[in-house]
């Protein structure tokens, strides 16, 4: 099989093929074809690779091009992680909200709303050449905001694309491995979208074991949910909510705490990332192991605003499963009809009662080789709703700016999100975006 990956040169890249070469199922990817706009990044990634792959039978062939086509062409899968407007963009992103006093984050309020509304033309220009050149492949999008890109491009690929975050993949481990069960064995109930979800049940052997363990002091503050949100707030809700929704929860807290670092989170990354590629650049031969450094800082700085003082277990490497791991259990479960269930973003097709069938959520999902199947579930409660529906009507609103270029339909959008609390302050945020970022003043008029 071919896999292409779109921001073939990013950092995540070496998860991704750390998973493909420890694979010995069959058929599994021959050919990894990384596509990326710089060929300097290529060059850094294909290094690390190369050394990554050191020592292990029949890895997969790696090729590099700045051909989106060539990428693209007689491609299997096709796992979608760019970014438009690099981290820069990343960083404007945070910024432009920060100075009117409102959350700046990568996915979630206006810099999510941002991120998404100059990606979209470019996914929906991927999904038209997905169409024309691998009809038969299945996208797998890593691309944030997750749900907005995957619903955008389902408008011209359907069903074929699939989003992922591992978000609440990994706060279902946690929970497995907090209360000692076999993971076999437990099925979760979680309902949203990405980055706005919840674990409303933990069923194990028939019986929910979620109220045990939210009754238990020790064992709920060994979560980064515990920290993050605190055991009184999560009893409160009964549920377990996905890290991000802190930002909702603990907004002021939020904003406050980011404005208080030296650095947002986008500049920590240009700081960082550049450092790595230019580092190993300079010095080739230890690529993998600069990369292997970087990284270990890169995931122990995230979300420093929620989660303080607080230090996760450190997880074992070879069972350690990010979202390079979802992908690959959806890919093996297409491509071999090793029939899974995993938390993804799909069309709900009617699973989550009271939104539009059409409308891209997250959700426990059956995958086998023919295609993703979402679980039906029971409604969410009347804040999940209002939260869920808002946010969805929003991103929609992002997608019609998006291929339309309204200015008009923009500010409605930003206006109408819950973390932004003026109208004055949207056309605020519309106008600093604009000017900001070019490929936002490409867009609206």
């Amino acid at each position: 099989m071919k896999l292409a990956i779109l921001g073939g040169g990013g950092f995540r890249v070496p998860l991704v093929h750390r998973a493909l070469v420890r694979d010995g199922g069959e058929p599994r990817v021959q050919t990894i074809s990384l596509y990326d706009p710089s060929p300097e990044r290529l060059a850094v990634i294909e290094n690390v690779l190369a050394q990554q792959a050191a020592g292990y039978s029949d890895p997969p062939k790696v090729e590099t091009t700045t051909s989106l086509d060539v990428a693209l062409d007689g491609s299997d899968f096709v796992f979608s992680a760019i970014r438009v407007g690099g981290l820069e963009g990343r960083t404007q992103d945070e910024r432009v909200a920060l100075r009117l006093g409102v959350l700046g984050q990568e996915t979630t309020g206006p810099g999510g709303l941002a991120y998404g509304l100059r990606t979209i033309p470019v996914a929906l220009h991927i999904a038209e050449r997905v169409r024309a050149l691998a009809p038969r492949a299945y996208v797998i999008n890593f691309t944030n905001p997750a749900g907005m890109i995957t619903e955008a491009m389902q408008r011209v690929l359907g069903d074929r694309v699939i989003g992922i975050c591992d978000t609440p993949s990994g706060m279902g481990r946690r929970i497995t491995a907090a209360l000692g069960l076999d993971a076999a064995r437990v099925q979760f109930d979680y309902i949203g979208l990405n980055h706005l979800g919840w674990m409303r049940r933990i069923i194990h052997n028939g019986q929910d074991v979620l109220p045990s363990l939210l009754a238990d002091d020790k064992l709920l503050s060994s979560l980064e949910e515990g920290a993050i949100f605190g055991l009184p707030w999560l009893r409160s809700l009964g549920c377990i909510p996905n890290e991000y929704l802190y930002y909702y929860y603990f907004n002021r807290d939020a904003v406050r705490a980011i404005l208080e670092q030296k650095e947002t989170r986008g500049e920590f990354l240009v700081r960082q990332q550049g450092d790595f590629y230019a580092a190993a650049a300079d010095d080739p031969e230890h690529a993998f192991g600069i990369w292997h450094r970087t990284v270990a800082e890169r995931t122990a700085l995230y979300m420093a605003e929620a989660k303080g003082d607080f230090v996760a277990d450190e997880e074992d490497e070879e069972v350690s499963s990010g979202y390079e791991g979802v992908a690959l259990g959806v890919m093996a479960a297409i491509a071999r009809n090793e029939r899974a269930t995993m938390i993804l973003n799909v069309r709900g097709g009617g699973a989550l009662p009271g939104l539009d069938p059409t409308a891209v959520v997250e959700l426990p999902s059956t995958v086998d080789a023919n295609g993703v199947h979402p679980l039906a579930t029971a409604p969410p409660d009347l804040h999940q709703a209002g939260l869920i529906e808002q946010v969805k009507a929003v991103e929609r609103l992002i997608i019609e700016a998006a291929t339309t270029g309204s200015a008009d339909v923009a500010e409605r959008a930003f206006a109408l999100h819950p973390l932004v609390d003026s109208v004055s302050v949207a056309r605020d945020l519309v106008r600093g975006y604009t000017q900001a970022i070019p490929e936002i003043a490409a867009i609206l008029h």
